[in-house]
Order: C-alpha cells, then sequence, then structure tokens
C-alpha cells in the first residue's frame, strides 16, 4: 500500500485556514479559494510594505511644508537653505520639529534664510 501525506495535507491545510482567519465566505473555508486569497493577500502586503513608505514621506512633507508657510518662507526655499548650511535633518525629524518644538523650527526657518540672502 502507497503512504499518503494524510497528516501534512491536514497540517498544511490547518496552517492555510489560519492564515486566511476572516476571509468572507468561502475564501475563508475551500482550500482552493483560501490558497487564492492568501496568495493575493501577500502581493498586496508586499506592495503596500513600500507604499507605506512613500505615503509618511509625503505626509511629513506636507507638514513641513504648512510650518514653512506660518513662517512666510517656501517648502523648496526652506530645503534649499539647509541643504547650504550643510544641516541634514530628514523629512520625518523636521516634521517632528515643527510640531513639538516650534521654537526650534523657527531657528532653522532663519537659518535657511540667512543661508539663501548670503548666497
Amino acid at each position: 500500500m502507497r503512504a499518503r501525506k494524510g497528516h501534512a495535507r491536514r497540517r498544511a491545510r490547518k496552517r492555510l485556514f489560519k492564515d486566511v482567519k476572516g476571509a468572507y465566505l468561502r475564501r475563508g473555508n475551500t482550500a482552493k479559494l483560501a490558497f487564492e486569497t492568501l496568495v493575493r493577500a501577500r502581493q498586496f502586503a508586499f506592495r503596500d510594505r513600500r507604499a507605506k513608505k512613500r505615503n509618511f514621506r509625503a505626509l511629513w512633507i506636507t507638514r513641513v511644508t504648512a510650518a514653512c508657510k506660518m513662517r512666510g518662507i517656501r517648502y523648496s526655499q526652506f530645503i534649499n537653505g539647509l541643504i547650504r548650511c550643510q544641516i541634514e535633518l530628514n523629512r520625518k525629524s523636521l516634521s517632528e520639529l515643527a510640531i513639538f518644538h516650534p521654537s526650534a523650527f523657527d531657528e532653522l526657518v532663519k537659518l535657511s534664510q540667512n543661508a539663501l540672502q548670503s548666497a
């Protein structure tokens, strides 16, 4: 009698159903549809891990832009001034400074404006 992989197959199916827990209708309790659902879910997860980085950078830039407008300077001018001053702060830290430490952000704006005027 040939050996069939009963236990291994059952264990694989249980793992599959555990991974697609919460899926809608037959997608969560039919092996074939559950597998297709899992493949798609993993594709979306891969894609969106990268999209998340883009979205956060856009959010930080929007926040810094708003903070710059309140201080009478354009975002591009502000960043250009920081580059000329050789201040290497990323957008995330600039956004945090603008929100939680406005006085420190004001100093950065002054430095940036001075660098632009002296050039």
